[in-house]
């Protein structure tokens, strides 16, 4: 059958007539489904094929949830520093650079203060591809300061979890943030402010092991990996074969560490749903 066979041989296309196709144009998930890119950012970043929720960031999150779009941004230009003088693969201080260039991100936190169906909000939101997300003294303090913000001017808080955990490279200064954030989130507790916490894909280490627990409600994703430790390392250490699904948020709402599990294209409506039932203000 000659047409799976090449008939001719020496056939060459110039360069300048090759095709290549552009990048960007079309999404896989990790079910083998192909979307195109343009229809995914339609839906939210959600696949249509298989409802698979695509990892995002903070411009992502404060499009979904401010009104039009719109709001101001609390300590914009914090950036860490590098006390330690910390060297793996390479020098701590040239990361940070390399990886602000990369993402044009100052660090892995973004606060913002907004309203959302006419109602002021503070966003605290993580973005994974600041160096996984990871969890230093700069997050700590923005999410901190966010709080105070919250506190002064009486305004829902909203922390969006989404880490690989405490920042390796900042040591002990990076574990701290656990007592700092957990404290900062008890007086937001004491001036009776609502907090709900979103934990999104990953959300794992210090950050579980803090704030991401500690809403008065606490909800996630469909299929968000949720846990202290990942499946692998809790695998090799127990030498168990881990049960279907562990760590996933159904299987933590399952076993009582989550109050909802809720879509992306729901988040809006929810999460002031679940304030205005808080608060015992009428539903918006």
């Amino acid at each position: 059958m000659s047409w799976f066979k090449r008939k001719e041989k020496g056939i060459t296309t110039a360069t300048e007539d090759k095709m290549d196709v552009p990048k960007g144009l079309w999404y896989k998930s990790p079910t083998g489904k192909i979307v195109d890119a343009d229809e995914l950012a339609r839906n939210l970043w959600v696949s249509p094929e298989d409802d698979f929720h695509v990892r995002i960031g903070s411009a992502e999150y404060f499009q979904i949830l401010f009104d039009n779009n719109e709001f101001t941004e609390l300590d914009a230009n914090m950036t860490s520093k590098d006390p330690l003088g910390f060297v793996d693969t390479k020098k701590y201080a040239d990361r940070l650079v390399d990886v602000m260039h990369k993402t044009k991100l100052k660090d892995a936190v973004r606060t913002a203060v907004g309203k959302s169906k006419g109602r002021d909000l503070v966003v605290c939101c993580m973005d994974f591809a600041f160096i996984g997300g990871s969890m230093g003294a700069v997050v700590g303090e923005k999410i901190a300061r966010g709080i105070d913000h919250s506190i002064k001017n009486n305004i829902p808080f909203v922390m969006i979890s989404k880490s690989g955990g405490a920042r390796m490279m900042e040591a002990a200064y990076s574990l701290m943030q656990l007592a700092k954030t957990s404290a900062k989130l008890a007086q937001l507790a004491e001036a009776k402010i609502p907090y709900i916490s979103l934990c999104t894909d990953p959300t794992t280490g210090g950050t579980t092991a803090s704030y991401a627990m500690l809403g008065d409600v606490n909800i996630s994703e469909p299929g968000a990996l949720i846990g202290f430790a990942g499946p692998r390392v809790v695998k090799d250490t127990t030498g168990k074969d881990l049960p279907e699904g562990f760590q996933t948020a159904e299987f933590v709402l399952e076993h009582g560490f989550l109050d909802f599990i809720t879509p992306r294209k729901e988040l809006k409506d929810k999460i002031n749903l679940y304030l205005d039932l808080i608060l015992n203000n009428e539903v918006r």
